[in-house]
């Protein structure tokens, strides 16, 4: 097949960790020609979607792990397979390329479906599984905001569309900076916030689980580093081995079904003690740590999924 990834920088990739590197990897082990180009390289233009990028060759050797062919236009109707794969924040220029690939979806398939990626951002799916979810509130409103803190104390503050752990904050009962932060935030972004109960089993870790086309198929913990609340890789969190509990199970029954059916194929959800607080379907990522710590060739498992709708 001929495939083609939207995605952030193929030379800057941690080839030992980005999810989008081992997939292409994946996908070139399986004889599938490779080409990449950069979310500002699409383009509509006379009723056709456009890219402009190379062909890739991928090999894994960091610092050398790419070779790039000449910069050429292709027509993306003439791929098999289109990914999405660009990082967040989910802002206009995101929510545009979403527009975009969407008028692909009668020739091409789209990885995960952009329809969906654009109605379902991470942290408002959830939404829709209160009874899996810890209280939640989504405001601009700093009165709305006081209130729920007043309500539950100990609360997590964050940018609605953020990602990475980027401006999450833990306001405990004995805080008094909510007022200065929501001046911080409004100040610079029209966005709402979201403001989750904070829940103490974060401090043994925020797990993440993999799931392919609607199934559940490992999970990795991350663990904060000391004196850290978040515990997002970016920001230093440590992945260790782990497995699903029935919970984790409980919660994969109940949201499976419905990413399969909006065609999210890969998906990494987040989960703390008993609770869900995100479902990332933008551009999830643990992959590579859940194949070193569990052996399975999870690429493979999203690779059989997406040959077998193509098929």
């Amino acid at each position: 097949m001929k495939i083609a990834f939207q995605m952030d920088p193929i030379d800057a990739v941690d080839i030992a960790a980005d999810s989008s590197f081992r997939i292409a990897e994946e996908a070139q082990a399986r004889g599938h020609e490779l080409f990449y180009y950069s979310p500002d390289q699409l383009a509509y233009e006379e009723g056709v979607i456009t890219a402009r990028g190379h062909d890739m060759v991928l090999r894994r050797e960091q610092g050398n792990h790419v070779d790039l062919g000449p910069l050429k236009k292709v027509a993306l109707k003439d791929f098999d397979v289109v990914w999405l794969r660009q990082d967040p924040p989910f802002d206009m220029h995101y929510i545009t390329s979403t527009h975009l690939l969407d008028r692909l979806k009668s020739d091409v398939l789209v990885v995960n479906d952009p329809f969906w990626v654009r109605n379902y951002p991470e942290k408002l799916l959830v939404l829709d599984f209160p009874e899996l979810t810890p209280p939640t509130t989504i405001a601009r409103d700093l009165e709305t905001i006081k209130e729920f803190k007043a309500k539950h104390k100990d609360v997590i503050l964050k940018p609605l569309y953020g990602n990475g752990g980027a401006g999450v904050f833990r306001l405990d009962a004995n805080d008094r900076n909510l007022s200065s932060l929501h001046e911080l935030f409004t100040g610079f972004s029209r966005e709402p916030l979201i403001v989750q109960k904070f829940l103490p089993d974060v401090s043994n870790g925020d797990k993440r689980v993999i799931l392919v086309d609607g199934e559940a198929v490992g999970a990795i913990n991350r663990v904060p580093a000391a004196g850290e609340t978040r515990s997002n890789m970016h920001v230093g969190g440590r992945p260790e081995k782990i497995g699903l509990t029935e919970r984790d199970k409980e919660i994969c029954a109940a949201i499976g079904p419905l990413l399969k059916e909006k065609g999210q194929i890969f998906v990494g959800i987040d989960v703390i003690g008993d609770y869900l607080t995100e479902i990332n379907v933008t551009s999830p990522t643990g992959i590579q740590e859940l194949e070193r710590f569990d052996g399975v060739n999870i690429a493979e498992k999203i690779w059989q999924a997406i040959e077998a709708k193509v098929s």
